[in-house]
């Protein structure tokens, strides 16, 4: 067995990866981002229930996804920071603490107003958990360790993506809704005694200049403002309140871009995207991810109230997408190496789009899932196995690899806010609103229009990949590594790779 060390202060690993301390290290990493994305799997098959058993509105399910997604997205960068100047460990424990107490709350939420409360709070558990998973992997582990020790974290990682619907369903339809929530305490206590008890503490000690909280919160605000307005909007609240939130939040936005633009140590470093390639893949993943949380937001309402299937077979029903991408994915990145990104960032895509163009026959007169469900979402899950990797490998080629965090994060935030717009605006666009989730079919017209919509945006990603990403851009250069992307790829289905929350 491998000699089993610890790791400096400044953050260079020496543990080894088949050591004791190296398995330690690795399962409380992959734990807590596991219990993350488990969360965000599980919610979206309660949202019917959760919604039957509060009374509650649509606008509702939309702020019990999007307070978390708000929060996370808005304060995930500022998250990886403060790992490196106070220690990954500690606030990789603040944040797991913090998540459990949110999902507590959750779970006991006796409204619709408190849980979503409780659900913004997770994001900011979440927003401090979810770098620091992945940054205790690489500042812990030796360097010919780490790529092997990240592919780990990201395949183990995958498998709580695909144990999330069918663990959801399976409690939805049991126990009931509130334990999607408080199956998250017992797992993080699990990481709290592995992580105080084998888990070394690491700090970048270069990681000077104050944070910027200026911006964070601007970018928050922003975010909040636009997507309150475009609720607000479907759930028919007065003209008024929709513009002054809209005209607010698009205020802030611009702030934010001012503000960042005159930091000496910005949340966002605005040079970046004078790097072409790296703007064309981030607006690349805003149009997919847009597409993606579109399918996953409604897909469940869709199957449990016009299809009439339950909870967990609703969970179930889309496995094999998880399933092909834990398989695919990595073959998909080396592909990618190969040939260049730009053609699977244009087939991908498109293969996906006709995955949800046939989901289209699910509905009140679907009567087998074999050939109205399985068909389309095996199509989908190849199509997202063909451009995840390919688009995180190229995302992170595109600038200088001592910027891979900042890539990384930034790639991650724009498919965060991408999931969180679409479900602000996917109902306003397809006419559904109030109480109209329980109506079979007014849930079955508006997914007819969803899934064109989110075929469309498919479809714009492909030829603006085609258009706009070179083949060449995974060749190596001498100044410029390029990542494995395999070890990046995030197999789940709500974002692409979490950042290790460098170069802050």
């Amino acid at each position: 067995m491998a000699k089993e060390q610890g790791t400096s202060g400044n953050g260079a690993g020496t543990v080894a990866l088949a050591s004791r301390k190296g398995r330690w290290v690795l399962s409380a990493s992959v734990l807590a981002s596991g219990m993350a994305l488990l969360d965000g799997t599980i919610v979206n098959i309660a949202l019917p229930r959760l919604g039957r058993d509060l009374d509650a509105t649509l606008d509702v399910l939309q702020w019990t996804v999007n307070a978390y997604m708000l929060t996370l997205t808005g304060l995930i960068l500022l998250g990886g920071g403060l790992g490196d100047r106070y220690g990954r460990r500690r606030v990789f424990l603040v944040g797991v603490v913090w998540f459990a107490l949110a999902s507590a709350l959750c779970g006991v939420a006796p409204n619709s107003e408190v849980l979503i409360a409780a659900r913004a709070l997770q994001g900011v558990g979440g927003a401090l958990l979810t770098p620091g998973s992945l940054a205790l992997v690489q500042s812990t582990f030796r360097q010919e360790d780490r790529a092997k020790a990240v592919g780990a974290w990201s395949g183990l990682g995958g498998v709580a993506g695909a144990i999330g619907p069918f663990l959801g369903g399976w409690l939805v339809d049991g126990p009931g809704w509130r334990w999607i929530f408080l199956i998250n305490l017992p797992l993080a206590a699990a990481v709290v005694f592995v992580a105080v008890r084998h888990v070394p503490e690491s700090r970048d000690p270069k990681a000077t200049g104050d944070f910027d909280t200026l911006g964070a919160t601007l970018a928050a605000l922003g975010l909040a403002g636009v997507t309150y307005a475009l609720i607000a909007a479907s759930g028919h609240e007065p003209a008024t309140a929709v513009v002054v939130s809209a005209a607010l939040g698009l205020a802030c936005g611009a702030l934010f871009v001012q503000v960042e633009r005159r930091r000496a140590h910005p949340m966002l470093p605005l040079g970046i995207f004078s790097v072409r390639l790296f703007s064309a893949v981030n607006v690349v993943t805003l149009f997919l991810y847009a597409a993606i949380g579109g399918v996953f937001f409604i897909l469940p309402v869709q199957l449990q109230t016009a299809a009439g299937y339950s909870a967990f077979q609703a969970g179930v029903s889309t496995l094999p997408i998880t399933v092909l991408m834990l398989v695919l994915s990595a073959p998909a990145g080396a592909l990618a190496q190969r040939v260049g990104p730009r053609l699977p960032l244009t087939l991908g895509p498109l293969i996906t789009a006709a995955g949800l163009l046939l989901l289209r026959r699910t509905g009140p007169g679907s009567t087998s899932y074999v050939t109205d469900v399985l068909p389309a979402v095996v199509i989908q899950g190849l199509g997202m196995s063909l451009f995840v990797a390919p688009l995180t490998a190229t995302v992170l080629a595109s600038l200088d690899v001592s910027r891979s965090g900042i890539a990384s994060g930034v790639n991650n935030a724009a498919a965060r806010a991408a999931q969180l717009l679409i479900v602000a605006v996917l109902p306003l666009a397809v006419g559904l609103s109030a109480h109209d989730y329980t109506s079979p079919d007014a849930v079955d017209s508006a997914f007819d229009s969803a899934m064109l919509l989110c075929a469309a945006l498919c479809a714009v990603s492909a030829a603006l990949a085609w258009l706009l990403v070179p083949s060449s851009a995974l060749e190596p250069t001498p100044d410029h590594e390029v990542a494995h992307p395999e070890c990046h790829t995030n197999l789940g289905v709500s974002a692409p790779p979490l950042e290790p929350g460098e170069d802050h």
